[in-house]
């Protein structure tokens, strides 16, 4: 049993109450408020109740933890006491076997065979393909023409990720994943009847991701098949997972091999593509960003495209980014199954108990920040981060079980940003508060809209 500094080990967690929670339906508890509203729901029927609060959900007893302390505890103090939830009672089956959703002794080989590919160095050296990148995509666009940024975004991370973790040019099967993302994002919308359903009812919703589901492995299977045999002629992540063994001697499974691929294609491109769409956003609603932004390129970067070194000195891109991620974290709530009877802040959340982690929620409580509903890069200052709870801001995760890829996609978000307002001035065109739409990610519900003009 895992306690708190209200409880002994001693204790019985059968001595502890649950934790308080909204009234509702038999059954039904919250489902109907979280499907019309998700962000309201939280903040005027959970929050409400306290840190820890106990709702039921489509039927089932959920907890979530909006404190920092309880998410450190969730997350990284008392972090196997926590498995992740996968919604396989819902019949989930994405990746199962990938390093997102493994546990124990798998995952610890999966994220040890993988985690050279994420050091600082290798990073680095990635920073050329950012920039031929970027730049081709500033180079496609016509003065005057207006651009769906998000999807833009998502066209050119995708490309940026393939080529350096896989050495892969996926232009041509590049609807391959972006209609399987697409397919995610909506049997995942809490505002839709099929988030409720297991995939084996046959709604059209279901049919379309589990076809699109097959066809997106197939492509993964097919790419593996090429590099089979031939790892040793590159050095890249692909590889490194294709001859990686584990302590026994035993090397990836097959569909572990697929399941870290689907893993990395969706997650690591579509969340990175968000959070430049977000920047972007905001960045274009305010002149004096945009002024601070052209001041320090033209200090630091004298009419030259970053590199690893003067990125560093990119202070006030930093704060945008970061303010971005506070806002708008594309991964924006974290899931996960108590693995054992534990104790928080003197409530009982017994084994099997699914949890949330809201950071949507967390990131934007006035009592960590001023003025949270506002983007106000300048507030983060060391003095700021050096008081900020750390687990009052955490959008790649946090703990053991934090986003392998994080040092990838703040260096990818710090790289591409100046390339493109170097180049081009945005013009937004369509709405300046879009609404956001919660599915697998956090992302603007109509699409983010702005005027091409070369710089």
């Amino acid at each position: 049993m895992a306690t708190d500094d209200r409880a002994t080990a001693a204790d019985d967690p059968e001595n502890y109450p649950l934790p308080p929670g909204p009234d509702g339906w038999p059954l039904i508890g919250q489902t109907f408020a979280i499907s019309r509203d998700f962000r309201t729901a939280y903040e005027q029927r959970l929050v409400p109740h306290g840190d820890v609060v106990r709702y039921t959900f489509v039927g089932r007893r959920w907890v979530t933890v909006i404190h920092p302390d309880h998410v450190q505890r969730v997350l990284l103090d008392d972090w196997e006491s926590f498995g992740k939830y996968g919604f396989e009672d819902f019949g989930g089956e994405f990746a199962s076997e990938g390093v997102l959703f493994a546990e124990g002794e798998q995952w610890r080989s999966q994220r040890e065979a993988m985690q050279d590919a994420f050091t600082i160095d290798r990073i680095q050296g990635y920073a050329d393909a950012m920039t031929r990148f970027t730049a081709d995509l500033v180079d496609s666009w016509a003065e005057g023409d207006v651009v769906a940024i998000d999807e833009a975004f998502a066209d050119l991370t995708l490309r940026i990720l393939c080529h350096s973790l896989f050495d892969l040019d996926v232009a041509a099967e590049a609807q391959i994943v972006g209609e399987f993302t697409a397919s995610m994002n909506e049997i995942s919308r809490p505002s839709g009847l099929t988030s409720y359903l297991p995939l084996w009812v046959p709604t059209p919703e279901n049919r379309r991701y589990k076809r699109l589901l097959d066809a997106f492995r197939e492509f993964v299977v097919e790419l593996i098949d090429r590099r089979r045999g031939r790892a040793e002629e590159f050095d890249d992540l692909l590889s490194m997972m294709l001859v990686a063994e584990d302590d026994a001697g035993r090397t990836m499974s097959e569909t572990e091999l697929r399941d870290q691929m689907v893993t990395f294609l969706f997650a690591g491109h579509e969340t990175t593509a968000l959070a430049l769409s977000f920047a972007l956003l905001e960045i274009a609603n305010s002149d004096a960003v945009r002024e601070r932004l052209d001041a320090e390129y033209e200090a630091v970067l004298d009419d030259r495209d970053p590199t690893p070194t003067t990125m560093g000195r990119l202070d006030a891109t930093d704060r945008v980014i970061r303010e971005a991620l506070r806002l708008y974290p594309p991964a924006y709530i974290q899931f996960r199954r108590a693995t054992e009877d534990v104790v928080i802040d003197g409530y009982r959340i017994p084994e099997g108990t699914r949890m949330t982690i809201p950071q949507f929620h967390i990131h934007r409580d006035e009592r960590w920040y001023d003025d949270p509903e506002q983007f106000r890069p300048e507030r983060w200052t060391d003095e700021f981060e050096d008081e900020l709870h750390d687990y009052a801001y955490f959008p790649f995760g946090g703990g053991p079980r934090h986003c392998i890829g994080m040092r990838f996609a703040m260096m990818e978000l710090k790289h591409v940003l100046p390339v493109l307002l170097r180049r081009v001035e945005f013009d937004l065109v369509s709405d300046p508060e879009p609404d956001l739409d919660p599915a697998a990610t956090l992302h603007p519900a109509d699409p983010i809209e702005m005027r091409i003009s070369k710089r």
